[in-house]
């Protein structure tokens, strides 16, 4: 006998071609549309006809797949070395109260240190090459990173903690067998949001790191400082498109990866 489908199990391609799915979007891309073309077309210094920014694409694609290519490199590296280094950092103050009293404050003050006024420092000490542009990236990243996955490995349920000390598990069992599972919500959530944001880092470090000879960065201030306006917001829509796929990559690899969450069941 086939199995009746309700609306709660109905497949996941027919939702995302039921038009309550697909229809705000387009609406809200095309009133936007309309818009940019009404301020265009009455002050083109401030946006140009989108038509001029579509140009850009198909006189030189190659131009801008090469330099998204370098930034997403550049931001994908920081990202891992930033993530990593924050997840590490919140194991260790979750183990420890007096580790976590000692790293949380200097934590906070580098959150609150802008970034971009270092870049000059790292270029410095690093030179022109990727370096520089890795460390901002990973600073960036890092203080979301820590807090949720400090929060996340601290979130666990008190009466099966206290089951894990009965049975007198270690310290490795509780943190492999409760502690992570329960910070994997807290974790994905934090790359939703570190994900865009190694982007935006690769960017600052590309604006600031004097000698950058590739990536969108240099390409948006070439372009700026030659009045190609066209080019400035062909670029600045490819970082839009790939800060897009990254969140959306993030998002079906969460709903896999916690499919048992309460979160994912609603």
């Amino acid at each position: 006998m086939a199995r009746r489908l309700t609306p709660g199990t109905a497949p996941s391609a027919a939702r995302f071609l039921h038009p309550r799915f697909w229809l705000p979007t387009v609406l809200a891309l095309a009133l936007a549309a309309v818009l940019w073309t009404l301020v265009a077309r009455n002050d083109p210094y401030v946006l140009p006809p989108l038509a001029s920014v579509g140009e850009q694409f198909t006189d030189d694609p190659g131009l801008f797949a090469r330099n998204a290519a370098t930034t997403l490199g550049e931001a994908m590296l920081g990202l891992l070395v930033g993530s990593v280094s924050a997840f590490v950092v919140a194991v260790l103050v979750s183990e420890s109260s007096l580790l976590r009293r000692a790293i949380m404050p200097q934590a906070v003050v580098l959150n609150v240190t802008p970034v971009v006024a270092i870049v000059p420092a790292l270029v410095v000490a690093f030179g022109f090459g990727i370096t520089p542009k890795i460390i901002v990236t990973a600073l960036i990243v890092f203080f979301p990173v820590l807090m949720n996955a400090t929060t996340g490995l601290r979130s666990v349920d008190a009466a099966v903690l206290a089951v894990f000390r009965t049975v007198s598990a270690s310290r490795l069992d509780v943190l492999r067998r409760l502690r992570l599972p329960s910070s994997l919500p807290y974790l994905f959530a934090a790359l939703r949001v570190a994900f865009p944001l190694s982007l935006v880092g690769a960017i600052v470090a590309e604006f600031q790191a004097a000698g950058s000879t590739r990536g969108l960065g240099t390409v948006i201030s070439v372009a700026s400082s030659n009045s190609q306006l066209g080019t400035v917001w062909a670029a600045i829509a490819c970082l839009a498109l790939m800060g897009a796929l990254l969140l959306l990559v993030v998002t079906l690899v969460e709903r896999r990866a916690l499919s048992w969450h309460q979160s994912q069941t609603r």
